[in-house]
């Protein structure tokens, strides 16, 4: 006879799973007892919503499933924004959570609630076990389902009773095999074909879903081969080397932007991995534009996002087919693209070196320095505010991965735990987590987490006393400067009672020197760097 939670871990162990990140509680007991025996590390955080984060990142960068770990009640919704984030953000993850026992119970409804019913609007599954004898299948399926396209979240509730029953020895996980992707058939790659021979000014435009490595190769010579101008969504970034000379920006997608004007100049689009998450662009509202909808799943339409051709296959498939067809191109001119692209990028740096004159750190001066100090793989995670979005516009990535950003829920709190995750699957490499000190204050706790894996992580805290987007976007609606301000506490001081080192550099001028030093010191670094807006938008 074996106990449930064995079995549990002996499945998870078949998929391979390394970490679970979680907060247990009582109702984990005998799945821990199960875990402390198995070749699983589990890392306990200070909140649910840090372990999916941290369980989601994992995710993104493997493309195998993260774990996570809560108990019922209050465990559970602690963790709705983590897996919201992964829903949104096509991250693969398996958060477990525990229950009072469903056979026996002497404790009546206290904690209890449905949290399967609770889960099901933002996973994609969402089930309990009620018999140690579907473990094997049920767990193949969540782990599955979380992999398929689009992987998602799953969730799987174990009960107390149930983690602990004994059941019989000839249960066991299921073998399986990774199902090899599909190519896109003649006639449609043929279609694609005739759309870009008859166009004068195609364009790629890379989005989110386009984040893999089989597309970037692929997607990436194709862009070469044909000298084809790109640009991406936030999201999209680093999916191609923005050092390519066909990289023409990364747009603002929803109201006029400088590089809108190169932009207008396509009359065809390939959409390479869109999805309704990302705020389409309004330039293809002008009914000029035809768009080709790329990617795994069909297009969602509304009225700005209207494919006239879908091609739903494996993304870096379809590409490869693309970069070993013969095309006829002469029919192409990009000069006006490139020119117009140009003076977009001249009246971006034109407002950037006014940054450089101001006597605390502004957005494109702490932008450009990061990108002269950090190497091409290093990685910064960013979490929310204005500081997001001049990143994500700004920033040029040459590496895929090595500029997390969440434009999908958008959420406070995401970009350090993604940056502690990402310092643990790349140990060599440098990890540069910005964030803002409304959510550091938010979020201190796992501070100590970061402490206790020993991540050599390096936190730059923004510091404007405030919530400072939502602050500029009240005064540029002329309303009253009110409830957004903060009284923060000494960072550094906060940092060294957490074990950590402390910094502060307060003179912008002194920045890019004094990071240099600070990165490639070894432990978790908190760095408070006073920062401003621009109050007007430019």
């Amino acid at each position: 006879m074996q106990k449930t939670s064995d079995l549990f871990v002996k499945c998870l162990e078949s998929h391979q799973v390394e970490y679970i990140f979680g907060v247990p509680g009582e109702e984990n007991l005998d799945l821990l007892e199960s875990l402390s025996n198995s070749s699983i590390e589990v890392i306990v955080t200070r909140n649910e919503q840090t372990a999916v984060f941290m369980a989601a990142t994992y995710g993104r960068f493997t493309g195998k499933t993260g774990v996570a770990l809560a108990t019922l009640g209050p465990g559970a919704t602690n963790m709705m924004t983590g897996v919201a984030y992964a829903q949104l953000w096509w991250m693969p993850v398996l958060v477990i959570t525990g229950q009072k026992p469903i056979k026996h119970s002497k404790q009546g409804k206290f904690q209890v609630i449905d949290v399967v019913g609770m889960m099901k609007p933002i996973t994609k599954y969402s089930s309990v076990i009620v018999d140690g004898a579907r473990v094997p299948s049920l767990l193949s399926h969540a782990f599955t389902t979380a992999e398929d396209e689009k992987p998602w979240a799953v969730h799987l509730e174990l009960p107390e009773d149930i983690a602990g029953e004994m059941i019989d020895d000839h249960f066991a996980p299921i073998e399986f095999e990774k199902i090899r992707r599909p190519i896109a058939d003649e006639k449609a790659i043929a279609r694609i074909i005739a759309k870009l021979e008859s166009a004068k000014n195609p364009m790629i435009l890379v989005w989110a879903w386009a984040n893999r490595k089989r597309i970037t190769k692929y997607l990436g010579a194709f862009i070469q081969q044909h000298n084809l101008p790109f640009f991406t969504s936030q999201m999209g970034k680093g999916v191609i080397d923005e050092r390519y000379p066909q990289y023409i920006g990364t747009a603002a997608l929803t109201s006029w932007d400088h590089l809108h004007s190169a932009i207008e100049q396509a009359d065809l689009i390939l959409a390479i991995g869109h999805d309704t998450i990302e705020k389409p662009t309004n330039i293809i509202e002008n009914g000029k534009t035809e768009l080709i909808h790329i990617s795994f799943t069909e297009a969602e339409f509304d009225e700005l996002y209207k494919p006239s051709l879908q091609v739903i296959w494996d993304i870096g498939n379809t590409m490869r087919q693309l970069s070993e067809a013969s095309i006829d191109t002469s029919s192409w001119d990009f000069e006006k693209t490139y020119e117009l692209a140009n003076q977009a990028k001249a009246l971006v740096h034109t407002h950037a070196k006014q940054h450089y004159d101001h006597p605390i750190m502004m957005p494109w001066r702490l932008i450009y320095e990061l990108r002269e100090i950090l190497a091409d793989d290093d990685i910064i995670a960013l979490d929310n505010g204005l500081y997001k979005v001049r990143f994500a516009r700004n920033y040029p990535c040459y590496v895929p991965n090595t500029l997390l950003l969440d434009n999908a829920l958008a959420t406070m709190g995401a970009g350090y735990s993604s940056a502690m995750m990402a310092k643990m699957l790349h140990p060599d490499q440098h990890v540069v987590a910005v964030v803002g000190d409304g959510w550091l204050v938010m979020n201190l706790g796992d501070i100590e987490t970061a402490v206790k894996l020993g991540n050599d992580l390096t936190i730059i805290v923004l510091n404007d006393n405030a919530y400072g987007m939502i602050k500029r976007k009240q005064l540029n609606h002329d309303y009253k400067d009110f409830a957004l301000d903060l009284k923060n506490p000494d960072f550094v001081k906060l940092a060294e009672a957490f074990g950590a080192k402390g910094y502060f550099i307060d003179d912008p001028k002194n920045f890019k020197q004094q990071m240099q030093k600070i990165i490639n010191e070894s432990w978790v670094k908190i760095v408070e760097v006073p920062f401003s807006y621009p109050m007007k938008i430019e």
